[in-house]
């Protein structure tokens, strides 16, 4: 798991090395200012945090207390809920969603779960074709109906058949932008009561995708977003393809959701749990030589 964690922060990691080129045991404030914006973390997010550092050079161990404490709200505990379990996809077009539920629908999968996806974003044709593929690569069932049929009628008809069959799991997508945030927020207002009506309780978590690429320009969408829906976690794609992978901090901070998975390549095993511990103490390796 480290490994595709460490891998995927290979950009990022490239580019503290631009500004800190060489390891060393201590860094001023100044020092660790420059390498933690060039690494994407907010601007107002470094100064909260070097603002509460006192001491003139700073260790490892003391960066590390405070790059975990802007992580706090990361950990996620699963609702209790009675099967099948139900899972919203929310996010805009481009973030990566339909790849996310292929890697998550295949991770349930490999656990032994029976999963079967719902095509609810039916604005565009595309969509509904690409998620296609993925169910029938995996061999995972698929409902789904035209574009321009109603989503929620779709999402109805996914969780509908997942109880008939005893499926376990249920993954929805849905559209990532509409004609005008109002249409989208509706829809997925009207989507999210379809399925408490399908299945008590359901969606029981609804997970927002963030493309990684985007930086600290996610944070805005994520607000807009939770602020519609209200959303319980938060999966970051395409981590391997940017070098902003500090702006995870940021996310995390601004948010107070947590992370649960972080995209770590284009297959659908490349699916990573997130690990604050694992995460900061990766880039704290290319930043901080180890102690003799």
């Amino acid at each position: 798991m480290f490994g595709f964690i460490k891998k995927s922060l290979s950009k990022t990691v490239a580019a503290i090395k631009t500004v800190a080129p060489k390891k060393k045991l201590t860094f001023t404030k100044e020092e660790l200012e420059d390498i933690l914006l060039e690494a994407d973390v907010e601007y107002a997010l470094v100064e909260i945090i070097l603002n509460e550092i006192y001491q003139d050079k700073i260790t490892r161990e003391i960066l590390r207390s405070k790059l975990l404490a802007t992580l706090a709200y990361t950990s996620y505990t699963e609702p209790q809920f009675t099967p099948p379990f139900v899972e919203l996809i929310v996010g805009v077009n481009g973030a990566g969603k339909t790849t996310t539920i292929a890697k998550l629908a295949y991770k349930y999968k490999q656990e032994g779960k029976k999963v079967l996806l719902g095509a609810g974003d039916t604005f565009r044709a595309a969509a509904i074709e690409q998620l296609t593929l993925w169910a029938n690569k995996l061999d995972i069932p698929i409902v789904s109906s035209k574009q321009g049929h109603d989503s929620s009628a779709v999402a109805y008809d996914a969780i509908d058949s997942a109880k008939a069959k005893s499926f376990g799991n249920v993954i929805i997508d849905t559209a990532g932008r509409l004609h005008t945030q109002t249409n989208l927020a509706n829809e997925l207002k009207k989507i999210k009561r379809i399925c408490d009506k399908a299945h008590k309780s359901a969606p029981h978590r609804t997970v927002l995708i963030i493309d990684g690429t985007q930086g600290n320009s996610a944070i805005s969408q994520a607000k807009a977003f939770n602020e519609m829906i209200g959303i319980d976690g938060i999966i970051i794609t395409k981590l391997d393809g940017t070098a902003k992978g500090g702006s995870i901090f940021s996310i995390a901070y601004a948010l107070e959701l947590p992370i649960l998975y972080v995209g770590t390549g284009e297959q659908p095993k490349n699916l990573t749990p997130f690990n604050k511990y694992e995460f900061v103490d990766g880039l704290l390796d290319a930043i901080f030589m180890e102690e003799a």
